[in-house]
């Protein structure tokens, strides 16, 4: 039992880095993951680098996306594709009262 005491703080600490670091950043990335595997024709994007375009086709083979821009079409990563800006900008406005 007194082991036990002596290593229930070096427990309790896994148990808090677990839950405030570990558990939220894998259900980020896949959060991220099923975002990427979504993504359809159409659908308006801003890139990781702040770029802004149009996803005009898709490439299985380099799982990648052909965006096209104000100054043409470039070809990015899948992975590249920021989600947190595409989703802001493909939600509906909302009305102002």
């Amino acid at each position: 039992m007194d082991q036990l005491t002596q290593f229930a703080p070096i427990i309790l600490m896994f148990v808090v880095v677990y839950f405030f670091m570990i558990r939220p950043q894998m259900k980020k990335a896949k959060q991220e993951k099923n975002f990427a595997a979504e993504l359809k024709k159409g659908d308006r994007i801003v890139t990781k680098s702040g770029m802004h375009g149009k996803i005009v086709d898709f490439s299985e083979k380099n799982n990648s996306v052909i965006i096209e821009t104000g100054a043409g079409k470039i070809t990015f990563d899948r992975s590249s594709i920021s989600m947190e800006m595409s989703r802001a900008l493909n939600e509906p406005a909302k009305e102002k009262k």
